[in-house]
This record gives C-alpha cells, structure tokens and sequence, in this order.
C-alpha cells in the first residue's frame, strides 16, 4: 500500500531527524514525562519473595515489547524494604543495561506491575504513550547509542531524559499509534506464519534424516525385530548395534590451555557447528601445548568427527582433507568411525532423533547439560551395509538441498517483512508518512 506524505514539512533541528510535519513541534523526553528505576528486594531473603503476589519485572521482559506477563513476583515486604516503585499500567519501560540486545529496547506495561533498577521507567503526563512507545522503539540504536557500546556501560535516567522527541498533536498520536498497532498486528501474523513454515520444514527434514537411517530408503526390503523394544523393526541387513562396536571415541584432555597468537588451532564446540570443523576464529596453542593435547591416537585425522559433549551437546562435524592438523579443545570428543561405517552416515545418524532422543535421557545438568563419553559410547544405531550407506547419503544430500532452498526463501521473506515493519514504524513516527485519514476496522486493534 502505498502511503501520501504531509503537504509540508520544516527543519526539525533535533539530532535524530531531519524534517518534521509544519505543524508538529519538537521536545525533551524529560519535558513530556517522569522518570524513575526500579529496585531488586534481596534474593537472599526468602520473605521478599516466596509466595509473592506483587508483579515484578527483569531485564529480559522488555524483549516482550508489550509486556504482558511478570518475571516473577515479590512480596509487599519485598516492595517496601527495596527501592522497587509500583509502575502504572500503560507505563514505557526502557533497558538501562542487559546482556546482548537488551539494552536501550523499549517496553510498553498493559499492567500494574514494578521492576529492578535496571530498567528506566517514563510515565507520559499528558501525552499518548503508546505513541512514545513506537517513537522509542523506531529510535533503539540511537537510545543504545546514547551511552557506549562496551557491554559494561549502561544508559541512565539523566540520558533517557536527553532523547528528543516529535510531538504531534494528542489526536494525531493516538491515530498513529492506532495506526500501528493495526499494521504491526498484520505483519507480525505474516511473520510468525513464515517462522512456522520454517519449523515445519526442519521438523520434516529432521524426519526424512531419521526414516532413512533407521528403515532406510528402499521400500522392497525385509524387516526384522531389532531387539529393542523402543526402536522397533529394522531392514534385516542392518546390524543394531552400539557406536563403540563400529568406532573410536577419544575425549579431550584437561590441561591448562597456553594460548598463542600463532600456532596450532583448537577445535572446540564453537568449531563443530557446520558439516566441516571450522577454524577460522578458533584459538590457538603452543606446539608444545599441541603435542600433549593430540598424545594417544588424539589427533584428528580426514574423516573424524568432533562431537561437542558439554553446552552445545550433540554439535558434529566433520573434519575434512584440507583442514590444517589441529587438536581438540575443552568439550569436544572424538569419533573416528571403522571401515564399516561412513563418516558422512554418521553425521546423518548424530543428528537424527535416533540419538536425539537417546541425548534427552543421558545428559545431565540442570543450567549447562553435558553428557559423559562413556555414554556417547553406548549409542544405540542402525548400520546398514556400505553400499546402502552411500545410496541413503545420496538421497539425504538431496534431501538438504531442498530444505535448505524452501528455507533460504522462508527466511528472506521474514526478513523482509521485518525490515518493512521497521521503516513503517519510523515512517509514521517521523511524519515521513500521513496516516491520518486512514480508516481502522473496529475491533481489529
């Protein structure tokens, strides 16, 4: 849809713009609003927060964008023993600081509720906030930008009040943000539909991987019980067996790391997830350090696989004939498979839900999951003759590239779709664009 444009526009003389509509006028976000942070009762006190009634918020609830759940809740002791403040229902919310992205993103509150001191809250006076809230979500890297990009540096209350902000009339806010909400609801459909059909299609990519590599690809074939009540029938001239009969697993060795800015590259779970072990960024060690490291068989060979067993567990890759030698870091082991099955089967087996759902029983760790060598050992597959592992390859490579094909289209179009909701935003808060005869459906905001 194509949009019309206000018939005039003047200077707008605010950092952050270069034109406004004639009749807007322009200001301080600390002109138009009141500022506070919130506070973080004591966790080691359990009384500020066990069987809690009050909502309070962290850091991570303005990825909501409209919030609408709590984090968790505090007590009314908590709330008054803490520098915690009740914010109103239809308060904004901005990220003072955060880990990754969270910084500087802008929330709306559609309930009464408090936060930690992290967060910046503004509360709009007279003007329309759900309109603020479109003009500081559009401004988020210049919000960001208002303190440094180190992680460490965060944004304050005396800066938020700094931000400058067009100012339309209260109708023409409200019709904007009427506007928006509209619109944004509509992509936003649009997006998540695209978001499904990607899910849908690694789900059936995950399922073809696992019928060929535990019932194979040729449907003229006998069957036979494989011995394991919860595998079932298997080809009957596929051996059931486990991964240690058909291969060698080494683990990596603890030693305190010597790192280098030249030397031998380490293989670790950053290095293990494409099809081939990456070392492009990976860090490096003495030769020294690298000659302890790949002691007793531990060095990889053309062929092996680099598992990552800890965080990242069930990571794989494949080392290639090009990869330069290098040793296994922390967290990784080692897969060196027999002549009798091929490394690029076992990769298709690492990733099936054969071990899939063998990894959710055997990994342990509530916070960072890990699972022991011993039991990477013990995996259960199906290992079909030599000849058949390459015709299911064959087949899985095809497989892959149409996957990977629909993906690569699923993902543009949600691409696009997000950059579109993005100028949108800005269009309209900026006055680029006049929304203001455009006729909402009732009941659609």
């Amino acid at each position: 849809m194509q949009y019309i444009s206000y018939e005039k526009y003047k200077p707008a003389r605010l950092e952050w713009i270069d034109v406004i509509p004639q009749h807007w006028d322009i200001t301080r976000l600390r002109l138009l609003s009141k500022r506070y942070s919130g506070g973080t009762p004591s966790k080691d006190n359990q009384a500020y927060w066990q069987d809690g009634t009050i909502p309070w918020l962290n850091s991570g609830a303005v990825n909501q964008g409209m919030i609408t759940r709590p984090s968790t809740y505090i007590t009314d002791l908590g709330l008054k023993e803490s520098s915690a403040k009740w914010i109103p229902k239809k308060a904004i919310i901005i990220a003072l600081a955060g880990q990754g992205k969270t910084k500087g993103t802008t929330a709306y509150t559609t309930f009464k509720t408090t936060c930690n001191q992290s967060m910046g809250v503004v509360v709009f006076e007279k003007d329309h906030p759900k309109f603020m809230y479109w003009w500081l979500t559009s401004q988020y890297k210049n919000i960001r930008g208002l303190a440094s990009d180190d992680g460490r540096d965060g944004l304050n209350l005396e800066m938020l009040g700094t931000i400058p902000c067009p100012l339309p009339s209260i109708d023409e806010q409200k019709q904007i943000a009427t506007f928006l909400d509209y619109k944004t609801r509509q992509i936003d459909l649009l997006i998540n539909k695209k978001k499904d059909l990607i899910n849908k299609l690694e789900e059936k990519r995950l399922a073809m991987i696992t019928q060929a590599v535990t019932k194979g690809i040729n449907k003229d074939v006998n069957f036979n019980h494989s011995g394991k009540e919860w595998l079932g029938d298997k080809p009957e001239s596929w051996k059931c067996s486990y991964l240690k009969h058909f291969s060698l697993i080494y683990d990596c060795k603890h030693l305190t790391a010597q790192f280098v800015d030249d030397g031998y590259s380490l293989a670790s779970i950053a290095e293990v997830k494409g099809w081939y072990v990456d070392l492009t960024t990976s860090k490096k060690t003495t030769y020294e350090y690298y000659h302890d490291l790949i002691a007793g068989e531990r060095k990889p060979k053309a062929g092996d696989i680099i598992y990552s067993r800890n965080a990242t567990v069930g990571e794989a890759a494949i080392v290639s004939k090009n990869t330069p030698d290098f040793a296994m870091g922390q967290d990784v082991c080692l897969i060196r498979a027999s002549d009798l099955l091929l490394p690029e089967f076992l990769m298709y087996v690492l990733n099936s839900k054969l071990i899939l759902q063998q990894l959710d029983l055997l990994m342990v760790g509530s916070t960072f999951k890990r699972i022991n060598v011993n039991d990477i050992k013990n995996f259960t597959l199906l290992i079909p003759p030599i000849e058949e592992q390459k015709q299911i390859i064959d087949y899985l490579i095809e497989v892959e590239n149409k996957s990977q094909s629909m993906a690569l289209k699923a993902s543009e179009a949600f691409r696009r779709l997000e950059e579109y909701k993005t100028a949108l935003i800005t269009s309209a808060v900026t006055g680029q664009i006049d929304v203001r005869n455009i006729d909402i459906p009732k009941g659609l905001v």
